[in-house]
């Protein structure tokens, strides 16, 4: 006859995260440039991956690219049809009212990447040093509250016009939105158990000189979107 088998119960102890939290400001050094995808832009991605067949090519209106490249975190005004004229006197309007953002995520990897460059960080951990990937899941960073992903720039955008290099060693002119002047606050959560908050604004730090934010930043041979923290 079978018996039945006596369930024992598991007790795990879990060991209580110690999650700790500032705020982080931060102040550029150098102008940063946006450059959100556009829902144009990613339709013709869409259309290219399915196969469609292409459409002729829309007369080009820089200031609805520059506003196109922004991250809105107010409503953002319909551009559909307007020409470069009827979009500048929209912008004169809006632009002083809106409010803008960036992944408040870039600035986390510009943390992290910096803090590995300049041997803050190391690759792996059992070294005694804090390691990479272990900084990675020690750290959250967060825009202002209600905000989410986003962080919010404190500053006026204006349009800029740059030269870029395409497929075939080709020519473009590229126009994307610049904050010469701005500042942000993040929201930053750590495990204090596994990181100091003095290693935390020291990775930033880091990130600020060495990696930057945007478009065109010193990780990626340009100069902009540097920072300090204050």
């Amino acid at each position: 006859m079978a018996t039945k088998k006596e369930e024992t119960a598991l007790q795990v102890d879990l060991r209580a995260l110690n999650i700790q939290s500032f705020q982080l400001k931060i102040v550029g050094d150098s102008p940063l440039i946006c450059h959100a995808w556009s829902e144009k832009a990613k339709k013709m991605m869409l259309d290219k991956q399915q196969k469609k067949a292409a459409t002729a090519k829309e007369i080009r209106c820089p200031l609805i690219e520059f506003a196109d490249s922004l991250y809105w975190l107010t409503p953002k005004p319909d551009f559909a049809g307007l020409t470069n004229d009827q979009a500048k006197e929209i912008l004169a309007d809006v632009i002083p009212q809106s409010k803008f953002g960036f992944p408040a995520v870039a600035f986390k990897a510009a943390a992290l990447d910096a803090g590995y460059q300049q041997g803050a960080l190391v690759r792996n951990s059992g070294t005694g040093d804090l390691s990479k990937p272990t900084a990675r899941g020690a750290i959250r960073v967060l825009g202002e509250a209600g905000e989410g992903e986003y962080a919010v720039i404190e500053g006026t955008p204006t349009p800029r016009e740059d030269i870029g290099r395409i497929g075939n060693n080709s020519v473009d002119l590229r126009y994307r939105a610049e904050f010469k002047d701005w500042q942000t606050k993040l929201q930053i959560q750590y495990n204090a158990s596994v990181i100091s908050p003095e290693q935390v604004i020291n990775l930033f730090v880091l990130g600020g000189f060495a990696n930057g934010v945007g478009d065109w930043r010193p990780a990626k041979d340009g100069i902009f979107g540097t920072f300090h923290v204050e």
